[in-house]
């Protein structure tokens, strides 16, 4: 019987993100607490760009995007928010979309697999992502739920289940 076998991975749905943020600028324009503040929210590029004219106003904006995330179900572990700085008189904040899985993190999760999973799964870093398999679909599931109660500081997925 051959072996069976999913890939964790850290990816955004783009289209989900696009939409989070016209949602949230819908938001902006519409909300009285925002009328005449130069409030605003946009990609730039790879990165998302909120400006405001204070810094209260900017994690405002912030925290409204990120509640229209999660509404999508979009993981915040993904969005990377840099620190209001700024520039002439307004506030601008960038915050950055987490792509992947790092070297070190794919270490971390193979070292809790090894150490708390089934004996008979292994993993395997590919690129951007890891390749766990076993004979049992059963201990796949088990890593699964292994990851899911584990408190991780990226998001991770689980894709190609076979």
């Amino acid at each position: 019987m051959a072996d069976s076998s999913m890939d964790i991975v850290s990816k955004v749905d783009r289209q989900e993100v696009d939409n989070a943020l016209n949602q949230a600028a819908k938001e902006i324009a519409q909300r009285f607490d925002f009328k005449n503040v130069g409030a605003s929210i946009a990609w730039s590029g790879e990165k998302i760009e909120m400006k405001a004219n204070g810094e209260e106003r900017v994690k405002a904006i912030l925290d409204v995007f990120q509640s229209k995330l999660i509404k999508r179900g979009i993981s915040l572990k993904s969005l990377k928010p840099g620190e209001p700085t700024l520039s002439g008189k307004d506030y601008h904040l960038t915050c950055e979309l987490e792509q992947g899985i790092s070297q070190e993190n794919a270490k971390k999760i193979g070292k809790i697999i090894r150490d708390e999973g089934p004996k008979s799964v292994k993993a395997q870093i590919q690129g951007d992502e890891l390749r766990v398999s076993s004979k049992s679909r059963d201990d796949l599931q088990a890593v699964q739920a292994l990851l899911k109660g584990k408190d991780l500081d990226f998001a991770v997925q689980f894709t190609n289940y076979r």
